[in-house]
This record gives structure tokens, sequence and C-alpha cells, in this order.
């Protein structure tokens, strides 16, 4: 399963690529599109802590997987308000 997560990140990066050169996106939901990266690099090697150190995979580790979800959270906050502020700019 590990390998399915580390192999999805190639199709998200074209997708940041593709994306940032159409220069369509808001640039908060761009925010919020690469803070999911932050979300990635810290959830790897905390899941790899939690594996060798703790015996126990990142989703039993309450205190270490809300932090990292919060990041989740935080990312799509950004995505959210960044094509919210879009529309009511559209809109007027």
């Amino acid at each position: 399963m590990e390998a399915l997560f580390a192999l999805s990140l190639f199709p998200y990066l074209a997708f940041l690529y593709f994306l940032q050169k159409s220069g369509k996106a808001p640039r908060l939901a761009m925010f919020g599109f690469y803070f999911l990266l932050v979300f990635v690099l810290v959830t790897i090697p905390v899941g790899i802590y939690c594996k060798l150190v703790l015996h126990e995979t990142l989703s039993n580790v309450d205190w270490l997987h809300g932090p990292a979800e919060a990041l989740l959270t935080i990312s799509n906050i950004f995505v959210v308000l960044g094509f919210k502020q879009a529309l009511d700019d559209k809109l007027g």
C-alpha cells in the first residue's frame, strides 16, 4: 500500500505542473494544492517512525495522526477558500 502512496506522487506533481502552467487556478487554491505536499512530506517520515519505533501504523497513533490530518484539512481549506474567492470575484 505504501508503494501505491509513493507512486501517486508523480501524477499529483504532473497535475500541479499543468495547473500552474495553465494560469487559470486561483492563487489561494494553488497554494492549497502545493500545501498538500507539506502533508505528504510530514506524513511519510511520521508513518515510518510509527512503523519502526512504535510498531504501529500511523492511523493507530492518535497523537501523531491527528496533527498529520490537520495538515490535510488546512490544505483543503485553502483550496476551497481559493475557489470561493474566485467565484465571488467572478459573480461580483
